[in-house]
């Protein structure tokens, strides 16, 4: 929704519930900012923004204040004792436990949906201290980048597309998704839906989407099946341990002391300048971090998809800086 469009129904809400008798779309129109001069523009405009409204769940009520009399001009009101939130009543641990929910977001996305709700509750008087939880620090981690979208895209029952690359693969494939829910587990995240590719229910980590989610479709269009476990089928399905996978990179002499220590078929090559050796490893995305740190000392010879995942970490730890520059590491070494 455009933040046009925001203000303008947000002015009508206004408008209608400040009124105690029926306002006719006339003085709506002349009382509302933001309606278009054009008779049958504003017609248009009105009657969506009618429909939003009670999409919304705002009780729009049509009546004339002539008490039903032949001819009158209909017109419009919201109720406040029908849009107002009833008295909450919250005990000490309700809203401690409300309070702890704020502080557990880290990403923007969603810690601005955790204060917009405290704000709210204290607005209506309701007392959300989490004080209480002193010495409790929780914090959910939310850093994969398509997060904010397929969690939109759940909420709003949007198809998404995304390019993931699985276990394995040296580049990704273009997936169609109907997402049907986004769950941790064991600090991964994945999104459970069914794929329009493969005619199925399929689980995807959110570490292994490159690039944008991009919507597939209109919004409502996603119907999760009755009696669906979105975390089941995503603690069910997520992969199992992988197996042992060797790594042969670069270590520059002298230096990189930490992978050093559990290398394997250490040997110089060059002018000395540098030895080759092998690691094993079992998870690229645990492990291409780990890596990143000793960028200046070390090289991904193989395999490609982890080469490329600590090129990946870098550009975004670069990018995280503010610097646009390309990572340490060489590309072509």
């Amino acid at each position: 929704m455009s933040r046009r469009k925001t203000e303008r129904l947000l002015n009508l809400v206004v408008c209608l519930l400040a009124t105690r008798r029926y306002l006719t779309a006339e003085q709506i129109r002349r009382a509302v900012p933001g309606y278009p001069d054009s008779d049958e523009a504003f017609k248009r405009m009105f009657e969506r923004d009618k429909e939003e409204l009670r999409e919304l769940g705002v009780p729009l009520e049509v009546g004339s204040d002539q008490g039903g009399g032949g001819g009158e001009e209909i017109g419009y009101r919201i109720p406040p004792q029908d849009y107002e939130l009833p008295d909450l009543h919250l005990t000490p641990d309700e809203a401690a436990v409300l309070g702890l929910a704020a502080r557990v977001w880290q990403r923007a996305s969603m810690a601005d949906a955790a204060s917009g709700a405290l704000l709210k509750l204290r607005a209506a008087g309701v007392e959300t201290d989490a004080s209480s939880a002193v010495g409790i620090e929780p914090r959910v981690d939310t850093g994969d980048p398509s997060f904010p979208a397929l969690w939109e895209a759940v909420r709003d029952g949007r198809p998404v597309s995304f390019d993931y690359q699985g276990v394995g693969r040296t580049s990704a494939a273009r997936r169609h998704l109907e997402p049907w829910g986004v769950v941790s587990r064991r600090g991964r995240w994945y999104v459970v839906g069914h794929d329009r590719d493969r005619g199925q229910t399929r689980v995807f980590r959110l570490s292994r989407i490159t690039g944008e989610v991009a919507a597939d479709g209109p919004p409502g269009s996603v119907t999760v099946p009755e009696g669906v476990d979105v975390r089941r089928i995503a603690f069910d399905r997520s992969e199992p341990l992988a197996e042992p996978r060797p790594a042969t990179v670069r270590l520059r002499a002298n230096a990189a002391h930490g992978p050093r220590r559990w290398a394997r078929d250490v040997r110089p090559v060059g002018d000395g300048a540098w030895d080759e050796a092998v690691l094993t490893f079992r998870d690229v995305d645990r492990f291409a971090p780990y890596l990143a740190r000793f960028a200046d000392d070390l090289v991904v010879l193989d395999p490609p998809d982890l080469r490329e995942a600590v090129i990946q970490q870098l550009k975004s730890i670069l990018a995280a800086d503010g610097d646009g520059g390309e990572p340490a590491v060489a590309a072509d070494r």
